[in-house]
């Protein structure tokens, strides 16, 4: 009897690993293209930062998203069980904030621009591997140290604070990147749910931290690999010549580092423009009658001749990206008006 038992229950589980196995694979290719937005997305929000600390960021980011899945995995399931009404709204709310997000970057970008443009000088960015313009360490001729050279007692060092300024950006763009994949980290949880709905509190529960942990390391794994490539192509372009792969190997890594600012650059971009496609597109679903419309345009656009396929699959993503922008640009203008309200 005891043996029949043990039998059963562990055909049970290899049935609901079936079933988690199923799921999963299904799961995952409903959130492959959020995943192409989160991973343009993660790679631009830890762009910009120096060589050294690339990694540690990433790491920092990446365990950021891993906490906000253990606390989106079992929230999604109680608000699924109990108030199903509320998915929607919530998600809103993220499109709202990821649309906020992606039109006070274009803001302040302009701006800082702008006002580099008045002054008639370029715009001061770090530079890599830990030096700002203007502080370049460079080697001066050996002269006596006198008294009157030192410097103060208890005068700052220029340095020291550039670094602390640096770090405090650094952990800035950690935090802005962890309430980025809150919001992207929602809605793949949303589409995961949406697919097991039918299926058992644990095939669901099971699925749901398969599909965060999967794409968490997807995702972070492939950006901390895009943000080393420059170093990456500097290690292939000093190999050793006698190496029998040396050529080839500096010629590999010499194109790296020609192309990783250019592909750091376009990820900028396009990690800004998914801000737009997916909020918008969060906000168009929520908002029926926005979707319907979307899909209609869609339609007849498909009609055209030889194009018409291809128009008809950007277009949902150009409507989303420009509603998005238009909604962002709301949401800072409402923000900009209360804050001088109040004073």
């Amino acid at each position: 009897m005891a043996g029949a038992s043990l039998l059963t229950l562990l055909d049970d589980i290899a049935s609901i690993l079936d079933d988690v196995a199923l799921m999963s694979k299904v799961a995952a290719k409903k959130t492959v293209g959020v995943l192409g937005d989160d991973l343009a997305l993660n790679a631009q929000q830890v762009s910009g930062v120096s060589s050294e600390r690339e990694l540690p960021v990433v790491w920092a980011v990446a365990m950021g998203s891993f906490r906000n899945k253990l606390v989106l995995v079992p929230a999604a399931m109680l608000i699924s069980a109990f108030i199903p009404w509320a998915v929607t709204p919530l998600l809103m709310l993220g499109g709202l904030f990821l649309c906020f997000e992606g039109f006070e970057k274009l803001h302040h970008s302009y701006s800082h621009r702008r006002k580099a443009g008045s002054r008639g000088g370029a715009v001061n960015e770090p530079i890599r591997h830990g030096t700002a313009p203007g502080m370049e360490l460079t080697p001066e001729p050996e002269a006596a140290t006198t008294q009157a050279d030192a410097p103060p007692a208890g005068a700052a060092d220029p340095l020291l604070a550039h670094v602390a300024t640096l770090r405090a950006q650094e952990r800035q763009k950690v935090k802005g990147a962890i309430r980025t994949d809150f919001v992207l980290s929602a809605e793949i949880i949303a589409i995961t749910l949406g697919t097991v709905a039918d299926a058992g509190l644990w095939t669901q529960f099971a699925t749901l931290s398969i599909i965060a942990v999967i794409m968490t390391l997807g995702v972070y794994g492939l950006v901390a690999a895009i943000v080393k490539l420059d170093d990456v192509g500097l290690y292939l372009s000093r190999r050793a010549p006698q190496h029998f792969m040396a050529l080839p190997g500096r010629r590999l890594g010499r194109l790296l580092l020609l192309s990783a600012p250019k592909l750091m650059k376009t990820l900028t971009l396009v990690g800004t423009a998914a801000m737009f496609m997916v909020g918008g597109g969060i906000l168009t679903h929520g908002l029926h009658f926005l979707g319907d419309k979307i899909a209609w345009v869609a339609e007849v656009v498909s009609r055209i001749a030889l194009l018409g396929p291809g128009l008809a699959f950007f277009t949902p993503s150009l409507l989303n990206g420009l509603f998005g922008i238009m909604v962002g640009g709301v949401c800072l203008l409402l923000l900009t008006g209360i804050q001088r309200l109040r004073g």
